[in-house]
């Protein structure tokens, strides 16, 4: 039975993992840590698990979780895995983070998250954990760098016409809308209710920090430079995210056959669904899942590509478990659903 640890329990993330983890036949959840005023059953913290793990949250330890794991979860905000990510490495653990701490180089972190990296040593050990991409990477890794939520939905989305060279690379323009988790347990104003109810609103237009990870991946996807225009939406809802994805067809390819490659690239993929010609995902067919649903528009000389997925599930938390289940041997939908 494999020993694991949570390290940062207590976000929307942290609780997602739990979640996931409690179910999980082949792992043992081991140990729970967060920032605590006092150290309490997470039960308590969250009552929706109570009957399913009586573990107790606590303070953070590195030697308390170094002595009680096999593998460490870093559910933790940016700038900070990067702190202790070396710590658990050094001592032998798998380690997967959910903080954008190790998707990017040193110079575009800089750039994009405001701080020097404080373990650029580690940077090239990382496996970027998108299972659908780099699944043969991750089952040897002992290191993953778990996908941002709008990377997931934009990359499985787009990849496919990349690869098999159905649009042009210039101008992909991805439009996405996610639920307020999105952002994580934080007091913030702006993510106030009273803020975000009955609002629908755009920001950091084709400035998210999200591009540089986005654009790194379709670029090692089609082998040359891609630069997305990507504008993300903040709207009324806890979870999910819809992205539609504008590209340009290079010749008058029909709908059915577009969608006959996505399914071949996809097939095998166990958490992905590309839909037949006519439909169209949403939301609440993803939300509690591990699914990334696709569906295809072919219009006016466009490829529109419609993706669903849910921000803490495969945009975070059951992606970590994909990543998990491929590095440790276990069935790659074991857990998740």
């Amino acid at each position: 039975m494999l020993k694991v640890g949570v390290v940062g329990a207590t976000g929307y993330t942290g609780e997602e993992m739990v979640r996931l983890l409690s179910g999980h036949a082949k792992v043992k959840l081991a140990y729970l840590s967060a920032i605590l005023d006092k150290e309490e059953p997470v039960a308590d913290i969250f009552p929706s698990l109570a009957g399913k793990i009586d573990l107790v949250c606590r303070k953070p330890n590195i030697e308390e979780t170094v002595r009680e794991t096999d593998l460490v979860f870093l559910a933790l905000p940016h700038r900070v895995s990067m702190e202790v990510a070396p710590k658990f490495l050094s001592a032998g653990k798998k380690v997967i983070d959910l903080s954008a701490d190790y998707r990017l180089s040193p110079d575009a972190y800089k750039i994009w998250y405001g701080a020097e990296h404080k373990d650029k040593a580690n940077i090239e050990k990382a496996v970027y954990g998108l299972p659908e991409l780099y699944a043969d990477r991750i089952k040897k890794a002992a290191f993953v760098a778990n996908p941002g939520c709008y990377p997931t939905s934009i990359i499985l989305a787009v990849a496919p016409a990349l690869k098999n060279e159905l649009v042009y690379p210039d101008n992909i323009i991805a439009d996405s809308k996610s639920g307020v988790t999105g952002a994580g347990r934080k007091a913030d104003l702006a993510l106030s209710f009273a803020e975000v109810n009955e609002n629908v609103k755009a920001y950091k237009v084709n400035a998210h920090q999200h591009k540089p990870e986005i654009n790194k991946i379709l670029s090692d996807v089609a082998r040359k430079t891609i630069d997305i225009i990507f504008t993300p939406h903040l709207i009324p809802m806890n979870r999910g995210i819809l992205s539609t994805i504008y590209m340009r067809l290079k010749k008058g390819t029909a709908a059915k056959d577009v969608i006959g490659q996505y399914k071949n690239f996809y097939r095998g993929k166990p958490f992905v669904r590309v839909l037949d010609d006519g439909r169209l995902p949403q939301t609440k067919d993803v939300v509690m899942t591990n699914w990334c649903d696709i569906g295809i528009v072919v219009k006016d000389g466009l490829l529109i590509a419609v993706s669903c997925i849910d921000n803490l599930t495969k945009g975070a938390a059951g992606q970590a478990v994909q990543n998990m289940n491929l590095m440790c041997g276990f069935d790659e939908r074991e857990g998740l659903v």
